[in-house]
């Protein structure tokens, strides 16, 4: 694994290709209150690109146009787990909505409704037969000075994406889903707009 950290915007001419996974950590679960920490991308070839995002001033947005031309490149798929807070998240913190969108999560309630497990773990575990570590998920994020353990694990959280999402692809498939995934991935970004506006709970869907 090959990680390479950069401070507020990724660099110049880093091409990422079509298909990009990506993560994000927070200073918590609440993407309205908790500010975006670090942005997290690979393209599918073992290498992470981390960008750290600096606590910016009250009531401003981070300004990193080229991370945000990546975010919101119609022709870049950007593959998550969980979408519905990272792209949250992108949206209060750097001002973008993110599209086009790929979900594991979602994929992998939509074929895997033999278990409540849908975490990254579980999916890697399962389709991978890959052992993730979950030990620095709750540590401080918004440190200005990451540890190594904290790089090594917000760069594993990126490098398996595509291959899960390629299992999960022949799932949707088989089980005859895939259009209807495609259009649960495509109102991600509303989905996370109307979390921001408070309609996480009670959700704007339910009954």
């Amino acid at each position: 694994m090959s990680i390479h950290l950069y401070k507020g915007d990724l660099p110049a001419g880093l091409d990422l290709g079509r298909e990009v996974a990506i993560d994000t950590e927070t200073m918590g679960l609440n993407p309205a209150r908790d500010r975006l920490c670090l942005v997290q991308m690979s393209a599918g070839d073992g290498v992470s690109h981390l960008v750290q995002i600096p606590k910016a001033a009250p009531g401003r947005l981070h300004e990193a146009p080229r991370l945000k031309a990546l975010l919101e490149d119609p022709n870049v798929l950007k593959i998550f787990h969980f979408a519905r807070f990272d792209v949250a998240a992108l949206k209060a913190y750097l001002g973008v909505r993110v599209s086009p969108v790929y979900c594991t999560k979602i994929a992998s309630k939509m074929t895997r409704s033999y278990t409540d497990r849908h975490g990254l773990k579980d999916l890697c575990k399962e389709l991978l037969d890959v052992e993730l570590s979950k030990q620095q998920q709750t540590s401080d994020w918004g440190s200005p000075d990451l540890t190594e353990d904290q790089l090594r694990y917000a760069a594993s959280d990126v490098l398996h994406l595509h291959k899960l999402k390629a299992k999960l692809d022949a799932l949707l498939a088989r089980e005859g889903r895939t259009a209807l995934a495609a259009a649960c991935f495509e109102f991600l970004p509303s989905r996370g707009e109307l979390d921001l506006l408070g309609w996480d709970e009670p959700d704007i869907f339910a009954h």
